[in-house]
């Protein structure tokens, strides 16, 4: 995703139909992937998502919380590949 313009003030984020402009879809894209996803217990094996993709687990103690995307998946499961960090 390095290939993406930063938005320009000056331009339209939306066509004259009301469709996104390429642009803003890339943007918008790029920021909804650095959103952390959210649930109860450990991602491993159970929530797909891009490498490097964070996760906080609702329900996890001290060092129980974090967990992030290291691996993009492990034998093309892209469910698996979360540590804990």
């Amino acid at each position: 995703m390095s290939n993406i313009r930063r938005l320009n003030a000056s331009q339209p984020i939306v066509n004259p139909n009301g469709v996104m402009e390429f642009t803003f879809q890339q943007w918008a894209l790029l920021v909804s992937d650095m959103m952390p996803l959210t649930g109860a217990g450990s991602p491993e094996g159970v929530v797909e998502a891009q490498q490097y993709a964070k996760y906080l687990n609702t329900s996890g103690g001290a060092g129980t919380i974090e967990y992030r995307k290291m691996l993009p998946d492990i034998g093309g499961d892209t469910k698996q590949g979360w540590v804990l960090v």
